[in-house]
């Protein structure tokens, strides 16, 4: 006779084997569910209450920020991702109750993380320097290549191309400042050679009379010092003339 556990053990044996049956036997478009095969909710849905043997499963919508984007057994939807600002992205599609939100780059960024189609981490695009040209552009998914001018030209690091030193002669100017790869030559009008010569042979005319009105003014002030001092000395001999004078008389 069979024992109470040999028994026990045959029914658990055979419980199991119907529930694997049971599970190999769902379709695609179904899910398990207390060995039940449960009809999947369609995308936008969640499983409400699991089928029985009696009644079919009860669906219903996304709940707002959630969504499932295929067939699914899910109790609960799917959080709709953030498009955060803080990692260089912005919303590119919205979330809808099917789909999951679709996140870009901001502008002046690139995308160096993605998944399905959405950016999940994006960087600033690299800045070129003084003396840099712009060679490649960047894009959503690049990030900007920048090259060295070369010489006789030169970029504040935001040109796509190199411009050319100006040439002075070409102005009728003559060149102030020689231009670097970052700066541009500077220029000035031109000094004529009879010009300059004007302007030196007049500078030095202006110090030569300088200085004689100088010496004039000196030669002046002399002068009424040694009129002052004859003057002094005249007055002297007229008041000891007078004394003698008076002596005599």
């Amino acid at each position: 006779m069979i024992s109470v556990l040999q028994h026990t053990f045959i029914i658990a044996a055979i419980s199991f084997l119907n529930f694997e049956l049971c599970c190999c036997l769902c379709r695609r478009a179904e899910y398990e569910a207390n060995g039940e095969c449960c009809l999947m909710c369609s995308p936008g849905k969640q499983v409400y209450k699991n089928c029985t043997e009696i009644m079919s499963t009860a669906c219903i919508p996304c709940d707002d920020s959630t969504y499932t984007d295929e067939p699914n057994g899910l109790s609960k939807c799917i959080s709709c991702a953030m498009c955060d600002t803080g990692a260089g992205l912005k919303v590119k599609t919205p979330c809808t109750r099917i789909s999951n939100t679709v996140c870009e780059p901001l502008e002046g960024f690139y995308c160096i993380d993605e998944e399905r189609g959405s950016c999940r981490q994006a960087v600033e695009h690299t800045k070129c320097k003084p003396g840099q040209y712009i060679k490649q552009k960047g894009t959503a998914v690049s990030d900007v290549e920048c090259a060295l001018c070369p010489d006789g030209t030169y970029s504040n690091g935001f040109l796509q191309m190199c411009q050319k030193h100006t040439k002075c002669e070409d102005l009728g100017l003559e060149e102030k400042t020689p231009g670097t790869n970052s700066l541009d030559v500077k220029c000035r009008r031109k000094t004529q050679v009879a010009l300059r010569a004007g302007i030196l042979f007049a500078v030095a005319l202006i110090v030569l009379i300088a200085e004689v009105l100088i010496i004039k003014i000196r030669c002046d002030e002399a002068s009424v010092r040694g009129d002052t001092a004859d003057n002094t000395r005249l007055s002297d001999n007229q008041k000891h003339e007078s004394d003698t004078s008076r002596l005599l008389v």
